[in-house]
């Protein structure tokens, strides 16, 4: 049972990561593609650890330490990329509403 289910995350997290490819190669500027990159390969690479919980139960602690060390500093990152490419004028994709440069401006 316990293989099915680490087969099963295992499935489930190279769909997210291929889904990230996608979305990067697809979105048309820095910030969409942050927005991809960083919520799959959260969902991705969570997939891949619980898959190897279920497969491999002797490093089960190891992979639950490196989820939650996943989970808290992915998004981190692609905030603090975001920040960097928007304070540095990477230009948004026509279709988008850049919202905070009213408040950039005022501050």
């Amino acid at each position: 049972m316990s293989e099915i289910l680490g087969l099963a995350a295992l499935a489930f997290g190279l769909f997210f990561s291929v889904i990230g490819v996608v979305g990067l190669i697809r979105m048309p500027d820095v910030y969409c593609r942050l927005h991809a990159a960083g919520k799959v390969s959260t969902l991705g690479l969570c997939g891949l650890l619980v898959a190897a919980a279920f497969l491999l139960p002797e490093v089960t602690l190891k992979v639950i330490a490196l989820a939650l060390f996943a989970v808290l500093t992915l998004p981190v990152g692609s905030h603090a990329i975001a920040a960097a490419a928007y304070r540095s004028r990477t230009p948004l994709a026509r279709a988008v509403r850049d919202d905070l440069a009213a408040k950039v401006e005022q501050s």
